[in-house]
């Protein structure tokens, strides 16, 4: 089977451009299964049920989020009546919606798991004990694809070798930037430290880049705003084996208006 995962989806603008991009990249590489980071989706952070509608009207199966899911109130219901809605499953259990869920394709099932780290992050318990708290849960599913949200590259290399052969890929998310590693570690699972982003290219991982030079240079609050103009769609393609689920391959994919 083809896995299409797909890096953060910023702003209406990366909505946008998913909504016309996806629906021919899935017929171009065949996808059989297309999950999409949407926790930037709405205008600032956050996403919101009209956000998320633009993201599975794109075609695609599961949403994956991050530290920025709970910043819009309206959206808590939704994170509590969809399945495929997820949010880091190591953030307290009383908080909206779930962590992971399985998707039945008929010929497998896939669990997918949403995962936040621990370095330079907040709120999230430790994410190697979530991952085996879960791992014990979809004991049953062959395919298990992890959405590791995360700032730091070496704690996504880590969670990589410590998953490598217990799930069928890992990506990364977060930093917006993709990273070029994409590959099959030596005990069959796909991997790549980040997908990188959905989203206006000429910004500053999808904000005016003068806003975010401005708060950089000077320290003073900014109020960021995305930017506007041509897209990319960043993702990576993963080919795994349905019965034994393991990765037989990883390939980055871009794409980008002029």
């Amino acid at each position: 089977m083809r896995v299409l995962a797909i890096g953060d989806v910023v702003s209406s603008a990366g909505c946008n451009y998913l909504q016309k991009a996806l629906p021919r990249l899935k017929r171009q590489l065949a996808v059989d299964f297309c999950i999409a980071n949407g926790e930037n989706s709405a205008a600032g952070n956050g996403i919101t049920p009209q956000s998320a509608r633009a993201v599975f009207d794109s075609g695609v199966d599961v949403i994956t989020t991050g530290n920025h899911v709970f910043r819009r109130r309206e959206c808590y219901d939704l994170l509590d009546s969809r399945t495929d809605l997820l949010r880091p499953v190591n953030f307290h259990t009383s908080c909206p919606g779930r962590g992971f869920t399985v998707a039945d394709l008929g010929y497998t099932s896939v669990g997918v798991v949403n995962l936040l780290g621990s370095a330079y992050m907040d709120r999230g318990s430790n994410p190697f004990d979530a991952m085996d708290a879960v791992l014990a849960q979809l004991k049953d599913c062959r395919v298990i694809l992890v959405d590791f949200h995360a700032e730091a590259t070496a704690e996504k290399k880590a969670m990589g070798y410590y998953l490598d052969g217990k799930v069928s890929a890992l990506f990364g998310t977060h930093t917006h930037v993709m990273t070029a590693d994409a590959g099959v570690l030596p005990g069959g699972t796909g991997y790549i430290t980040d997908l990188g982003m959905t989203g206006p290219k000429r910004s500053v991982l999808g904000i005016q880049p003068e806003l975010s030079v401005a708060w950089l240079k000077t320290g003073m609050p900014t109020r960021f705003e995305a930017a506007d103009g041509p897209c990319m769609l960043n993702g990576c393609l993963f080919e795994i084996d349905p019965k034994s689920g393991r990765a037989l391959s990883a390939e980055s994919v871009q794409m980008e208006e002029p």
